[in-house]
């Protein structure tokens, strides 16, 4: 792996996830035989296609986006991970769009949607995201890398703050395993190992710590199945999302190519280019992502402010 700066590798992991959010959109909730050639992906689809969410303009960030935002605000004025804090800020998007492009929700997710209602009634955020108990969506993973990128802890306390994001809207353990090993691939990326060994050294730290967690060691070891090669179908599911995002990262030989394959795979398309995204961008930094994309993300002015009061210039 080429010597990237620290700072670079930082912001593009986070433009990583921004853009590969917003090149998925239009493509979402199309299989993958309905997706244009590698060639042709871009934030404008060909003329022709059905894109999704036909009145977002492109270069628009999701809902993905905008709760990693959420994410990074909260942890830069909390100093810590506060989740009442972040559960605030995730009302205050679903509410108001905060964080989101021009202040439009759009493609909110059903168990999000129905946890965060909750929480605006009163109900206490630990218990907004069992309210499926069997929930295991992608929706926490796709927001969480910004605690990687942040977080200046022990693994062990980073591992527990990934369970803890995600207990506002997605509680169930299976999620909190897909985010935490996320976040530690995330961070030993970061540090500039390359992606096999940061995968595997992920699983070994996480295996070691969930020998107190016998729920979590059950989900990682029987639902994420480690040991198994990394192949995933571009899907919703938290673990086949987790799963896609290292399949690509392993076979990309560059961000670009990371997240066209993410796309190529359809169905979720917006999240597994997001999650693998953020991957990509840490692996090759922002110097790393085509500046036609980083051009053509919009609200990427508020996104500048956000990195410059998280890590400075």
């Amino acid at each position: 792996m080429q010597k990237i700066q620290q700072q670079n590798r930082i912001r593009g992991g986070l433009y990583g996830l921004l853009i590969g959010d917003a090149l998925g959109v239009p493509y979402e909730f199309h299989s993958a035989d309905e997706i244009p050639t590698y060639p042709e992906i871009e934030m404008t689809p060909p003329e022709g296609f059905p894109r999704a969410h036909r009145s977002v303009l492109p270069g628009t960030w999701s809902d993905d986006g905008a709760q990693a935002l959420c994410l990074l605000d909260s942890l830069t004025e909390c100093g810590r991970f506060c989740l009442k804090d972040f559960s605030d800020r995730l009302l205050a998007w679903y509410e108001e769009g905060k964080w989101a492009v021009d202040g439009e929700v759009f493609d909110v997710g059903i168990q999000t949607g129905e946890a965060l209602t909750a929480y605006r009634s009163g109900l206490e955020p630990r218990k907004c995201g069992i309210l499926r108990p069997d929930g295991k969506g992608n929706g926490a993973l796709m927001r969480t890398l910004p605690l990687a990128l942040w977080h200046g802890g022990t693994d062990r306390e980073l591992v527990l703050a990934a369970h803890d994001q995600c207990r506002i809207t997605h509680g169930n353990p299976c999620n909190q395993v897909c985010c935490a090993l996320y976040c530690l691939a995330a961070r030993y990326l970061a540090a500039g190992q390359e992606c096999a060994p940061a995968l595997a050294e992920a699983v070994r730290v996480l295996r070691e710590l969930y020998r107190e967690m016998p729920d979590h060691e059950k989900e990682l070891e029987w639902s994420v199945r480690p040991e198994q090669p990394w192949q995933g179908k571009g899907s919703g599911y938290v673990v086949d999302c987790l799963r896609s995002a290292f399949m690509i990262l392993a076979r990309a030989e560059s961000y670009e190519e990371a997240v066209k394959q993410a796309v190529m795979l359809g169905d979720d398309t917006d999240t597994t280019a997001c999650v693998a995204g953020g991957l990509a961008g840490i692996v090759y930094g922002e110097d790393g992502i085509p500046v036609r994309w980083l051009k053509a993300l919009r609200g990427r002015e508020v996104v500048e402010e956000l990195l410059i009061r998280a890590f400075g210039n």
